[in-house]
């Protein structure tokens, strides 16, 4: 996953660096290591809503939650829960707290909360593994993964 969004972000000529540091996948103390505020940390979790055949990757600030409802109803449905921490690694090749806010799938929706998105000129995440972070333009990540920018917050 490193390589693989290192070679995006380069091709895609993105600004970005690269931060080494202890293994560490807790929002507020990654936070600590990298530099950065808690609420420019993109938090990726990965969701199912209940009658769609697609999975969803619902990004928010680091000291935010998901609601689950919002995700649901943003796409016409009412039910939608957390993928199984088993279901989530196999997807995506990640520990948890080392997924990053990209999608993994083809078919993987991506909806970034506005209070993530529209307040920091960069977001900062964990690039696929505990122990190595990246920081990318803000603007540079909308390019890039062309999410859906809805209220998903609790």
């Amino acid at each position: 996953m490193f390589n693989y969004l290192i070679g995006l972000l380069t091709d895609k000529g993105a600004t970005f660096r690269v931060i080494e540091h202890p293994p560490e996948g807790n929002s507020q103390r990654v936070a600590e290591v990298r530099g950065t505020t808690v609420s420019q940390g993109a938090k990726a979790m990965v969701c199912r809503i209940r009658g769609a055949e697609f999975r969803v990757l619902a990004v928010v600030p680091g000291d935010r939650r998901v609601d689950l409802k919002k995700v649901a109803a943003i796409f016409g449905f009412s039910r939608a829960s957390f993928v199984p921490t088993e279901e989530t690694v196999e997807m995506t090749g990640c520990a948890i707290g080392a997924i990053p806010p990209f999608p993994v799938t083809p078919d993987m929706r991506v909806v970034v909360d506005p209070a993530l998105s529209g307040c920091h000129d960069e977001i900062a995440f964990n690039a696929g593994r505990l122990e190595t972070s990246i920081v990318l333009s803000t603007r540079d990540y909308l390019r890039i993964v062309e999410p859906r920018v809805e209220s998903i917050c609790e």
